[in-house]
Formats: structure tokens, C-alpha cells, sequence
């Protein structure tokens, strides 16, 4: 599992529980010190007997048994991280922001097999998986909206060098017309090819950038880029949409991918062994702002944060994707349909 994903389950969560006032941790959606392999998941044998959800409930955000029989979640188990209860971005948050009380939490893992598995098997109603897993596309779960913005915005985005920005200005240009056009089931894709199907990361970027019409400018000569990325298969492909369509447009390209993290990277690019590299708008605001709960669901505003601390670096942001990389929480296609699930907030109606 990728560090920037443990963030939203650790360092993420300092900066929902100074928000929130419960602690949280740096783990799932881009954080703290993204990039690096997570910790390994638990056995099957470890995980916890189901946790009812009430004991983990906010005096302030539990409804009436009344109420709480009648909604749709009350009749679905909730499956997530064993620390999910006390997590603000998780049940807590799920609880005070949206209303829920599920029918009871099941312990499992970070948006790994053991939430897939649980989900397939109807063990679990809900699953907290992130919203670029290929198991989603390939199982065909549906990812619920995130309509009251209990995430920290963990848009896609290019980071560069602000020298090598205001030698290039074209630069910006030629990635934000990337970002414009990455959605998030895209993204999905992508993810799905590189790590399901087994296709080289630069193959399956190649064939995007065709597909979306990108074509060689006929440009020449245009200078030396150097272009890095931490180390999963996320940011592999990401850096090569990057790398080739620099080099398509008369960019000569140097790659320096599978860094390892933040704490890698960010020095790499400071002192300009590297020049650009592809970054996640909520994740790397925490982790410049040490826990401080800078970044926000709102994605301009995080983006606005993000640029104001990397100037004094002599780093640049440009526009940000609406793909994202950051917790969310799924469903069967068949309970969508069944219980008409679209939105978070969806589950808060009364069940039919």
C-alpha cells in the first residue's frame, strides 16, 4: 500500500483532529510523507471480532435508536482500518459530518484485500477503499460521492521548480491540459493497467495521451526537464504522462522515478536534481504544514494553501486534475441499486 494513503489514516490525521478535536492518523489518502510502501497488511487471523458501531459514537452525533433503525445504514456493516472508529476522516467523521450510525464496524485493512474481499462476499456493506483503486473498476463497485467534503482534497497535481516554470512558462500549459482531462475513472484506468493487467507504465501513459489527442508539436530544442516520482505504480504512470508529453512538445527528458518519499523527493527538488514531479494537493500541504489542518475539501482553497507554502522553496504548483487519490467508501453495484446510492449522504435516508 502507498505512504501517501497511509497518510490519510496517520498524518492526515493530525490535521482532522486538530479540526475535528479526535485524534487521526498519516495513512490513506496522499499525506505526511506520501510515497513510500505502507505498512504490511494484517493477517486474516488478526482482525478483531466486529465492533458495534454505537461505542465508537460522539455524544453529540448519536441519533435516536428510532432514527437510527430507519436509515439505509443502519441495516449495513460498515468495513474499514481497525482504527477507523477513532479516526476523524472514518466513522467519526462519517458520524458528525454525514449522520450515519451503521448497523455495526467490521475491522479489516487500508483499502486492502481484506475490505475487497469483504465487500465481494457480502460480509460488508461499506468498504473505505481509495478512490483510484483498480479493485473498484475491476470488481465493479461504486464509489460514492463525497458530497459534504469529509476528505482533504487529494487532487492530482504537477509540481515543478519555479526557475525551471519561469524559463519554460510553456510548461504549465502542456501539463495543465494533462490535468484537465484526468478524471477520476481514468485514473482508475490507468491504475488498473499498470498494476491488474501488467502493462508498462509508459505504454499505458502512451496510449492515454493518444487517446485524449495529444499529439507532437514538431517542436524542437526546447531545453532539458528532468522529471521524478516517489515509488508505486501510481506515480509511475503519472510521471510518464508528464515525461512524454514534454517530449513530444521538443523537450528533452531525464527521468528519475521510484525516489521513495516526501522526505526524498522534496529535498531532490529543492536542490534541483530534479525539476517536476507529480504530487497530491491535501497530502503534501500536510505534510509542508506539520499537522496543522491546512488543507481542506475544498481543492482551489487546499491548491491556494499548497502554492503559498511552496514559494519560499522555489517550488510551483499548476492546475490540478480532478482525479484523486484519497479515502472513499464503496459499495456493491448491487446495493447502489438497490438502496438508490449515489452520494455518502444517500445513506442517511430512510431505508425503504
Amino acid at each position: 500500500m502507498r505512504l501517501h494513503r497511509m497518510l490519510a489514516l496517520g498524518a492526515s490525521a493530525l490535521v482532522l483532529a486538530s479540526a475535528c478535536g479526535t485524534g487521526g492518523g498519516t495513512g490513506a489518502a496522499p499525506s505526511g510523507a506520501a510515497g513510500s510502501p505502507a505498512a504490511s497488511q494484517p493477517a486474516v487471523s488478526t482482525v478483531p471480532a466486529p465492533v458495534a458501531t454505537a461505542s465508537a459514537t460522539p455524544p453529540s452525533a448519536s441519533p435516536s435508536a428510532s432514527a437510527a433503525a430507519d436509515t439505509i445504514a443502519s441495516r449495513l456493516v460498515l468495513g474499514g482500518p481497525p482504527e477507523c472508529p477513532q479516526r476523524p476522516f472514518c466513522l467519526i467523521g462519517l458520524q458528525k459530518v454525514y449522520g450515519l450510525t451503521f448497523k455495526s464496524f467490521l475491522p479489516l485493512d487500508a483499502g486492502g484485500p481484506l475490505t475487497v474481499a469483504a465487500l465481494q462476499t457480502g460480509r460488508i456493506g461499506v468498504g473505505l477503499l481509495f478512490t483510484s483503486d483498480p479493485s473498484i473498476q475491476v470488481d465493479g463497485f461504486v464509489l460514492l460521492n463525497d458530497d459534504r467534503h469529509l476528505q482533504a482534497s487529494d487532487n492530482i497535481a504537477p509540481v515543478i521548480r519555479t526557475a525551471v516554470l519561469k524559463a519554460h512558462p510553456d510548461i504549465a500549459t502542456l501539463l495543465d491540459a494533462i490535468s484537465a482531462k484526468l478524471t477520476q475513472a481514468q485514473l482508475t484506468s490507468l491504475n488498473k493497467q499498470v498494476t491488474v493487467d501488467k502493462t508498462d507504465p509508459a505504454d499505458v501513459a502512451r496510449a492515454w495521451l493518444q487517446q485524449q489527442g495529444f499529439v507532437p508539436s514538431g517542436a524542437t530544442n526546447q531545453g532539458t526537464v528532468v522529471v521524478g516520482s516517489t515509488n508505486f505504480s501510481e506515480q509511475l504512470v503519472l510521471a510518464e504522462l508528464y515525461a512524454q508529453q514534454l517530449e513530444a512538445n521538443g523537450y528533452t527528458v531525464s527521468r528519475k522515478f521510484n525516489l521513495g518519499s516526501r522526505e526524498v523527493v522534496q529535498p531532490a527538488i529543492q536542490s534541483g536534481q530534479i525539476d517536476l514531479y507529480p504530487e497530491y494537493l491535501a497530502s503534501l500541504t500536510e505534510y509542508l504544514d506539520k499537522g496543522a489542518g491546512l488543507a481542506t475539501g475544498d481543492p482551489a482553497r487546499t491548491a491556494k494553501v499548497l502554492a503559498g507554502l511552496l514559494a519560499p522553496k522555489g517550488e510551483s504548483v499548476l492546475a490540478y486534475a480532478p482525479a484523486t487519490d484519497e479515502n472513499g467508501f464503496a459499495v456493491t453495484r448491487q446495493t447502489a441499486q438497490r438502496y438508490h446510492l449515489v452520494n455518502i449522504s444517500d445513506l442517511a435516508r430512510p431505508a425503504p
